[in-house]
């Protein structure tokens, strides 16, 4: 990614921020946070720092992310179905996602 097209506002490119992202973490403590879907001490840190709207727009462009995920990988298991039908299936799956 470019850094002219990357947002300064945000935790992760002000000073300190580096040092956290960069901590040694154990294989097994980053699993186990995985498998618990638990957030890290280093994330809570750069979540507490932004905005409402900057963690909006995280969430916004996560979803997003998540959903060009779920259309190549449908596409990569469904070679034979039409653009349409992947796009059907993103959205019903989508549809009944629970957190």
């Amino acid at each position: 990614m470019s850094t002219e097209n990357h947002n300064t506002n945000y935790p992760e490119n002000q000073s300190g921020a580096a040092e956290l992202r960069d901590a040694p973490v154990s294989d097994a403590v980053r699993f186990r946070r995985l498998a618990r879907e638990e957030s890290s001490p280093e994330q809570i840190v750069m979540l507490r720092r932004m905005t409402p709207g900057q963690r909006w727009d995280a969430a916004h462009r996560l979803y997003w992310t998540m959903r060009q995920h779920k259309t190549a990988f449908l596409q990569s298991q469904h070679p034979d179905w039409t653009e349409q039908q992947v796009a059907n299936e993103v959205r019903r799956i989508f549809s009944h996602a629970r957190t």
